[in-house]
């Protein structure tokens, strides 16, 4: 196989440059073309792509580490979250802009093609497969980097990486579900909304809002929870027990929150509405 379709670049939209607002057709038109163009990319290129997000998202985790390490001295708890919360969008930056896949993306732009049998059941589960691997060992790979690097350097402190990883495995299994269905159902408006933009400045502008809200929540993201977990596993007392029913519960969250709260109820939305459209016109 040639080694450019292995690393063959995820496809690029073409930038809407008129002012005009895109309808809800347009979007939804644009969703399908985008989930239609993931179907069909090869196995390698995905994994690659993938893995490629599972690093960048790290970022998040190496933002978040150094603010605490260099501030929780000096403020207090409640303006640490806020700066946490804040530096949260930093890797989701980095993945959807640079267009490297990222599995919660997919609980949506993959799902809309399948509901509207362009793709098939089985293609969704190789893409969402291959894209979780992708991403978890990507993710696995930048907690190693930063546990290694950080205290080492001084720059994260061995009680950050432990702070950030017991926010997420504290809960019981009821909280975490319901948590991670809510930051999944925000992972599929962002998709949604990213699409809705003309410009690179508003889709950034989109990620920052909704990821912030995320973070804000302390609400549960199954791979960048993942790397903060791992990470907090490698260098606290943080249990790989604790790693594993964490991301589980997540994991299926994560699915829900973006398949039924907006893939469906979207798709739905729109299909009723072309029924409509077609019945008045039978009139």
């Amino acid at each position: 196989m040639k080694l450019q379709n292995i690393f063959r670049s995820k496809p690029q939209k073409v930038e809407d440059v008129s002012n005009e607002p895109k309808t809800v057709y347009h979007i939804f038109r644009e969703q399908i073309n985008t989930g239609l163009a993931v179907h069909n990319r090869s196995s390698q290129g995905l994994f690659a792509s993938s893995l490629a997000a599972g690093l960048e998202v790290g970022f998040t985790l190496f933002l978040s580490g150094v603010l605490y390490t260099l501030l929780h001295p000096h403020i207090s708890e409640y303006a640490m979250h806020l700066v946490i919360a804040f530096a949260y969008p930093i890797g989701f930056i980095f993945v959807i802009i640079g267009r490297s896949e990222l599995f919660t993306e997919h609980t949506t732009l993959a799902v809309i093609p399948v509901l509207r049998g362009s793709a098939s059941i089985k293609s969704l589960a190789r893409l969402w497969s291959i894209i979780y691997v992708g991403n978890l060992i990507g993710g696995y790979v930048m907690a190693m980097i930063l546990s290694g690097l950080g205290p080492t350097m001084g720059i994260i402190s061995d009680n950050a990486f432990y702070h950030l990883a017991h926010n997420m495995v504290k809960y019981n299994w009821l909280v975490i579900l319901g948590s991670s269905i809510l930051a999944g159902w925000l992972m599929g408006q962002l998709s949604w909304l990213v699409t809705s933009s003309q410009e690179t400045i508003s889709r950034i502008l989109m990620i920052v809002l909704i990821t912030s809200l995320i973070g804000l929540g302390g609400l549960h993201h199954s791979i960048v929870g993942s790397i903060e977990v791992f990470a907090g596993v490698i260098t606290s007392r943080i249990e790989i027990v604790d790693y594993f029913h964490f991301q589980f519960w997540t994991t299926l969250g994560n699915i829900i929150g973006g398949v039924v709260f907006v893939s469906v109820i979207k798709f739905s939305t729109i299909k009723f509405s072309e029924m409509k459209k077609k019945d008045k016109t039978l009139e």
